[in-house]
């Protein structure tokens, strides 16, 4: 049966008041059955605004499955060869979704709740206030109970009464929420009382300042997760470039091999395992750095061999296999970008503040880099192969002569910086779209990053991206993006040129013959 018992039932008057009629009068129903809040009420609005209510004549009937429902009784009904759709215009349902928030500010879920006044926040007038005081009465969450009171006091801003616009103004100042900074622009414009005026402004600039904190730790974040994603793509350049001197242009297209393979392994989950998809993405990490890894070894054995020491024909050779390997994801998968989905566990985010929410794909692909980099420097430190990758870079005719296969060394070493992009890749599918151009959006900034933190050097890597990212994002949001990516590269040619090795300088000494 349609519905579900409650103490207080709705009726049928209620049920025609609120779909049929003039919108002032039906949004006048909704505010009263708000207010008394039954299961029955919540359904029937819930149909509502899901367009599956019907009338005809004076009667109304909910759709379900087809079939017409009673929306007093819950049981079924014959529908009516006349019965109409009931409309409803966007205010209209702006004040269904409001309503429907409304009710959930008694839920027994904390997280619902919250919501709840979240959405009333934005939508917030005196017609509410009897809802806003009823869940007040009965709120013991103290976080939730103070939103509640800022939500009470905006209501208040409309009052008539004078003495209660002046207290509402005092108790927004705490409100760190861009909903209440346009409210209170919108009752400025509006407010005839100087006093109240006063007051309402004095509000104004405490909310600016809680705002403009919120976006300056908003650009500190972004600018660490901008340089996060340049760290883990400049990882695998510090070995074929910083550490073996290759100039691969093709390290973007090893990125983008690794998306693909993410990509791939999301449509055989969806296909044979739909019940452990949201685990698709932990199968995703090996399979991107094996792909990536492998074309990296296949490259390296084919084609770089032949060009070490010759950096030219390097970077003319692995341009073209650039461009080889794009034209080859557009045949196989098209020239169309794919999506590539977040698991549900990577979803939403953690709010922080009223204008500052930390998207949980981002947090996560943060430490996600921070990982490879430890991994990546317990390797090339602690490690026999990290070992002779140093020895072989380091002086390649000594470690030859003390045994080292050095041919072998180098396609490791290739293929462990093609495996990091092709990591790289993967975290870029969750944040992005994956199409055949991915790599090139990030091949440039990523060689900058190499060149400022000083060639073969993983500390100056890592102070290098993330200073990077930090220093862009903050000139992005006062200049734009286009003129934030030409500042932060005239900086670096700044840099390099009055500090030629970088960030960190290679220790060491040599001997020219």
């Amino acid at each position: 049966m349609w519905g579900a018992t409650a103490s207080h039932a709705l009726t049928a008057d209620e049920a025609k008041a609120i779909a049929i009629g003039e919108a002032d009068a039906r949004i006048e129903a909704l505010t009263k059955a708000v207010i008394a809040g039954d299961d029955k009420t919540a359904a029937f609005i819930k149909a509502l605004s899901e367009d599956a209510v019907k009338s005809s004549g004076d009667k109304v009937f909910v759709i379900q499955d087809g079939k017409g429902f009673d929306p007093v009784t819950g049981a079924e009904v014959a529908l009516p060869a006349d019965a109409e759709d009931v409309i409803s215009n966007n205010r209209m349902r702006g004040e269904l979704d409001t309503a429907l928030a409304g009710l959930k500010l008694f839920s027994k879920d904390d997280k619902l709740r919250a919501e709840a006044v979240a959405i009333l926040q934005k939508d917030a007038d005196e017609s509410k206030l009897p809802l806003i005081e009823k869940a007040l009465a009965t709120e013991q969450n103290p976080a939730i109970k103070a939103q509640l009171e800022l939500v009470r006091a905006a209501a208040l801003l409309a009052s008539s009464d004078k003495a209660k616009r002046l207290d509402a103004a005092r108790v927004l100042t705490s409100s760190r929420s861009p909903a209440t900074k346009t409210l209170l622009l919108e009752r400025i414009a509006a407010e005839t009382e100087p006093d109240v005026k006063a007051a309402l402004a004095a509000s104004l600039r405490e909310v600016d300042a809680g705002l403009a904190w919120g976006d300056r730790f908003g650009a500190i974040f972004s600018g660490i997760s901008l340089g996060s994603i340049l760290l883990l793509v400049a990882l695998g350049l510090a070995i074929t470039y910083g550490l073996m001197g290759v100039i691969n242009m093709a390290h973007g297209e090893l990125m983008m091999i690794g998306a693909y393979a993410t990509y791939v392994v999301q449509g055989l989950f969806r296909q044979y395992a739909p019940g452990a998809f949201d685990w698709y993405l932990v199968a995703a990490v090996p399979v991107s750095f094996a792909a990536a890894a492998a074309m990296g070894a296949i490259l390296e054995r084919g084609v770089i061999r032949f060009l070490y020491g010759r950096p030219l024909e390097t970077l003319l050779a692995t341009w073209g296999i650039s461009l080889m390997l794009m034209q080859l994801v557009r045949s196989v998968f098209g020239a169309q970008n794919v999506g590539v989905e977040n698991p549900s566990w990577m979803s939403g985010g953690v709010v922080v503040m009223g204008n500052l929410q930390l998207p949980w794909n981002r947090i996560i692909i943060i430490g996600f880099a921070f990982a490879v980099l430890l991994g990546m420097g317990f390797l090339i430190s602690r490690t026999r192969l990290g070992l002779f990758v140093r020895g072989v870079t380091q002086n390649r005719p000594i470690a030859s002569c003390m045994g080292v296969n050095t041919a072998r060394v180098d396609t490791y070493a290739f293929a462990l910086g093609s495996g990091i992009a092709g990591l790289a890749g993967c975290a870029l599918s969750q944040i992005g779209n994956v199409g055949p151009d991915l790599g090139q959006a990030y091949i440039v900034d990523s060689f900058m990053v190499v060149v400022l933190g000083g060639v073969g050097q993983l500390a100056g890597t890592v102070y290098a991206a993330l200073g990077l990212g930090i220093l862009n994002k903050f000139i992005e949001g006062w200049a734009g993006a286009v003129l934030a990516k030409i500042a932060v590269l005239v900086l670096i040619v700044v840099f390099i040129q009055k500090r030629p090795q970088g960030l960190f300088a290679v220790k060491g000494r040599s001997a020219e013959a």
